[in-house]
């Protein structure tokens, strides 16, 4: 992973492990790596893969089984509602950008019915 360093690299990570929470390369209820063995996938420190860890924690996205491990979230609302906070801040930058270049709510419209029916052909 490619860290980009105006963001916290626990924030980046921890982004990267819900995406793949929501895309389905996790699926509720999986065992995630070690909080060492995460240091090492990711290239990051030790301690880094805790504050991960229990962020994600306190997100409700992971929950920890003393002495077996740390398991993705089986709450399927939890993780639609992780799902439409990724697509809301994604549409959210999307839109944002496409103002600072000038471009209307209404152009945005048109812009998006352009490029695709959402039928899936684009």
């Amino acid at each position: 992973m490619d860290f980009d360093y105006n963001i916290p690299i626990y924030i980046q990570v921890s982004d990267d492990i819900k995406k793949k929470l929501v895309r389905g390369f996790l699926n509720p209820g999986d065992r995630l790596p070690s909080a060492a063995d995460l240091s090492v996938e990711y290239h990051i420190n030790p301690n880094t893969a805790q504050r991960i860890f229990k962020n994600l924690e306190a997100e409700g996205i992971i929950f920890t089984r003393r002495g077996i491990g740390t398991f993705i979230t089986e709450d399927a609302i939890k993780i639609e509602s992780l799902k439409k906070d990724i697509v809301d801040r994604l549409v959210g930058r999307f839109v944002s950008e496409m103002k600072e270049i000038g471009y209307s709510h209404q152009d945005i419209i048109e812009y998006i019915k352009k490029k695709g029916d959402f039928n899936g052909n684009a």
